[in-house]
């Protein structure tokens, strides 16, 4: 009898993730997991107490995959360092879908919604780039944001076809009307 493999956590988080990658996150369970590792549903409950601690492993996993295409725009300087992750947003919804969809297009009802890392470090770009406070960063970001969020989600569902030329001059031009304003008020 051959020996027998073990599957570890890391193998079931890697296999959820590109099934949701893949087909999205309703095509996520066990059976579906298991079938792609090639074994039983048991190594999935021994690894995890339930489905609900596996869907959180998977998006943090997904979180993960986001945070490398933020570093990618980022090294390449392509962009200033706040447009790049606004670029980074929206080109992750372009070539990870599902995973955008299941990170950015999700009830989160019940969920922590405080700022997360990615807009605490824009926040933080924003204030040292124009003199605001953290208050008005922040709002700065939220309204520039929503739009980023728009095109990202056109994209994500094929709504709408943007090539990255155009996306890059929208998000300047709503960056600096959106600036402008708040600074003007602060000067006002």
């Amino acid at each position: 009898m051959p020996p027998r493999l073990k599957v570890t956590r890391d193998d079931i988080v890697s296999a959820a993730l590109d099934i949701v990658r893949e087909n999205g996150e309703n095509a996520l369970n066990a059976r579906a997991i298991a079938s792609r590792l090639n074994c039983s549903t048991q190594p999935i409950f021994s690894n995890f107490a339930s489905m609900e601690e596996l869907d959180r492993a998977v998006i943090e996993a997904a979180y993960e995959r986001y945070w490398l295409f933020l570093e990618d725009e980022v090294k390449s300087e392509k962009y200033p360092k706040y447009k790049a992750f606004g670029m980074a947003y929206i080109r992750f919804a372009r070539e990870e879908r599902e995973l955008f969809r299941l990170l950015f297009m999700r009830d989160r009802t019940g969920e922590d919604t405080s700022p997360s890392a990615d807009f605490e470090e824009a926040v933080r770009m924003i204030m040292s780039s124009n003199g605001t406070t953290k208050e008005q960063a922040s709002l700065i970001h939220l309204e520039l944001w929503t739009c980023v969020h728009g095109i990202a989600v056109m994209v994500a569902t094929s709504f709408l076809s943007l090539d990255t030329e155009l996306i890059s001059r929208v998000l300047s031009d709503v960056y600096l009307g959106v600036r402008a304003k708040h600074l003007a008020e602060t000067q006002g």
